[in-house]
């Protein structure tokens, strides 16, 4: 496996955007948001998403030069129009009102429209996690790949939540999940290498699962804990599309295939500040207390140690930082094809 060190993978995301007519400050914004999904390991969300978002580019389906506003708000809440940008910019301005607004009442809930792709869930409960409050994350999917429970009709994406609390010195408790058994980045991934996936992870119009990836066009992602992760992306459709005056259900633009059109992409970011419900360090003690109970739990046979959200990323963002980003042939192949494309210098790994 070849590795792209972090640096360098910035540097040619943000040539690559650049060399489309880019503004120089948005494409390092974005570059830099989209190894962060890289770095905590979210491979399908990352550089991988690089050749698509040109695409979506050159088709003329983003604004280059949008005007992200805020169009609604009201106290601790508010309603930005990101105005068909590039998805990395309009969370990246949502998360930073969210920012001012939790400063001044505590606990704030934006939301967004009018969005893109934007990456990993966690990139943006992380940045707020930092701070030192509780982030808590929800999207439409840019693409319908689920169908109702029991049903065949494509009506519902991955539709991901993603939840992250501070935790003193260690790493934050960070949930990060698509409402999906696997994101449809994962599927992607595995088309790109030519690999098979599990047979839980989808099936067709008939019910039998699908292992080969070429043919996820032909079938449904399946939904976490049967019913009720169906029941979890219904909501979440309606509290980050429904609300948000975004795209939801049959609504949904199919990024994958429609390069050229509006997906108005509905997102919202909610923060909160502990110290609103008591001392800021007790309630850390606390999630620490609960990390370690957890951690020092018995195990069943065989299981070598028991795991909490957002240690695994952790780990993995410590060991990427150190080597790099792994990059297969596949991927290689792909970037290098965008950099002649864009007339940049092609990756020699």
């Amino acid at each position: 496996m070849k590795y792209l060190s972090i640096t360098d993978a910035e540097a040619f995301i943000s040539k690559a955007l650049q060399s489309q007519q880019v503004p120089a400050a948005d494409a390092d914004i974005i570059a830099n948001l989209m190894v962060q999904s890289d770095l905590v390991g979210a491979d399908g969300h990352g550089i991988f998403r690089l050749p698509a978002y040109l695409k979506r580019i050159r088709a003329g389906g983003v604004n280059l030069n949008p005007n992200i506003r805020i169009e609604r708000e009201q106290g601790a809440t508010a309603l930005i129009n990101g105005d068909n940008a590039l998805g990395h910019l309009v969370m990246n301005r949502a998360v930073d009102l969210a920012i001012e607004k939790v400063k001044k009442h505590s606990v704030c809930w934006i939301g967004s429209h009018y969005g893109n792709h934007s990456g990993a869930a966690s990139v943006y409960v992380r940045k707020l996690a930092e701070q030192g409050y509780i982030g808590i994350y929800m999207a439409v999917g840019n693409a319908n790949h689920m169908a109702p429970w029991g049903g065949i009709d494509l009506l519902l994406s991955t539709n991901p939540i993603a939840i992250a609390v501070p935790a003193g010195e260690g790493p934050m408790v960070l949930l990060d999940i698509a409402t999906t058994v696997a994101a449809y980045g994962k599927v992607k991934v595995a088309a790109q290498k030519g690999e098979s996936i599990p047979d839980d992870w989808m099936i067709d119009r008939q019910g039998k699962p699908i292992t080969d990836p070429q043919r996820a066009a032909e079938g449904s992602l399946l939904p976490i804990g049967a019913y009720k992760g169906y029941g979890l992306a219904v909501m979440i459709g309606l509290l980050a599309g429904a609300l948000n005056n975004a795209a939801v259900g049959k609504g949904t633009i199919d990024f994958n295939v429609h390069h050229d059109l509006v997906t108005n992409t509905g997102q919202t970011i909610i923060a909160v500040d502990p110290s609103a419900f008591g001392n800021k360090e007790e309630f850390v003690s606390r999630v620490i207390a609960l990390v370690e109970d957890l951690k020092n739990s018995a195990t069943l046979p065989g299981v070598k140690e028991i795991r909490v959200p957002g240690e695994g990323a952790a780990k993995m963002m410590a060991e990427r930082k150190r080597l790099g980003i792994p990059v297969s042939p596949e991927l290689l192949e792909a970037l290098n094809a965008c950099a002649k494309e864009c007339g940049i210098a092609t990756l020699n790994l």
